[in-house]
């Protein structure tokens, strides 16, 4: 199948890619810069140029492909509203260009919106007073567009999406504690955590291409919830530095922009998912991860 993939040479675009072409599927990833053409073309994958912005590119890309999966997002925390409004035109975009085609698209969400301190399945709804409106926005779009013969479904990713590359919240993590001097988790720590390897969410990526159902939701999750001072703790150890409990209050201070993610709790199931896939992550959970990766090197 040729599939159109944004995001193709970020943290988990470049493992989708990988895992695409190695089941025999033709990829045209979206770069926007030269190195990440050439990445592109290293991995034998096709290039397309643009950016999530690029509208018409995204609609062309969509339109010569058999397939598209979503995963570009402009990650930019201190104005989240526009990141969203753009992630929501891109899935605009590219589920009008495949309207009528029944050919899947296949769109990144996420599992930290579902709700707090209950754990969430595939069924479940998102929690539309809990914030991160943006994702409920694309969501909506995504499974409205099965109405128009789009097999459109949804991956959700737990907040921790790890392996080798990662730079998002557990690195961030382990930079404050560098920084501070102190492995920090915010009041008792019992909030949990789901995550996966980035390898298993790829698979999960084109199984959903693959065999997803119109409208479908998906779990990305492995660990279904590893507790934030399981996390600590074990940075701490590892870097020989004292565990620490923050106030609520005080978590701003210590952890900036982290703070909020790092209260999260919301536990995931993806019982689901392996039920009806055959979706089975063989790869480290976040702990082992943590034990044995790179993120202390």
């Amino acid at each position: 199948m040729k599939t159109f993939v944004t995001g193709a040479t970020g943290f988990i675009g470049s493992a989708i890619v990988q895992d695409l072409l190695a089941a025999g599927h033709e990829v045209v990833g979206l770069a926007r810069s030269d190195s990440g053409a050439a990445a592109l073309k290293a991995a034998g994958a096709q290039v397309l140029r643009g950016s999530l912005e690029d509208l018409d590119i995204l609609r062309a890309g969509a339109q010569a492909s058999e397939g598209v999966i979503h995963t570009a997002f402009i990650h930019d925390f201190s104005n989240m509203a526009a990141a969203g409004k753009a992630d929501w035109q891109a899935i605009e975009a590219m589920g009008a260009a495949l309207a009528g085609t029944g050919k899947p698209l296949v769109v990144t969400s996420g599992t930290a919106h579902l709700g707090a301190g209950r754990q969430s399945s595939e069924r479940q709804m998102p929690d539309r007073n809990g914030g991160l409106t943006h994702r409920i926005a694309s969501e909506d779009l995504t499974v409205a567009l099965a109405e128009n013969k789009v097999r459109s479904a949804l991956v959700r990713l737990p907040p921790s999406v790890h392996g080798d590359g990662d730079h998002a919240f557990v690195p961030a993590l382990v930079a404050v504690a560098r920084k501070t001097g102190v492995s920090a988790y915010i009041g008792d720590g019992a909030n949990r955590w789901p995550a996966v390897h980035r390898l298993d969410a790829a698979r999960l990526f084109r199984l959903v291409l693959e065999k997803g159902t119109a409208g479908g939701r998906y779990h990305g999750v492995a660990d279904e919830g590893v507790a934030v001072r399981d996390i600590a703790a074990l940075i701490g150890q590892r870097l020989g530095m004292p565990l620490a409990s923050k106030a609520a209050a005080d978590a701003p201070a210590h952890f900036g922009w982290l703070a909020g993610f790092l209260a999260i709790d919301c536990p995931s199931s993806s019982e689901q998912t392996r039920r009806e896939l055959g979706w089975h992550p063989t790869h480290p959970g976040l702990i082992r991860d943590l034990e044995e990766g790179s993120y202390f090197r």
